[in-house]
């Protein structure tokens, strides 16, 4: 329990400090045999700030509640 809520509670540290992250994919747009055109799309995954709050607040528990037994 005293791992997990560590890790938790970096974890929530981390989704405070980095809101969100970004990637790119290939996408093909024509592959018509020798003549393949393609283009690069960017996707985005975002948490609410409000999340690595809860995070923080569950690590913080499962340390107290590690430390009592």
């Amino acid at each position: 329990m005293k791992t997990l809520g560590i890790v938790l509670i970096i974890a929530g540290i981390i989704m405070f400090l980095i809101t969100g992250i970004s990637y790119t994919t290939e996408e093909t747009l024509i592959d018509a045999g020798p003549l393949q055109l393609s283009a690069d799309k960017e996707q985005s995954i975002a948490w609410p700030p409000y999340a690595g709050g809860i995070a923080v607040i569950a690590g913080f528990v499962l340390l107290v509640a590690g430390k009592k037994k």
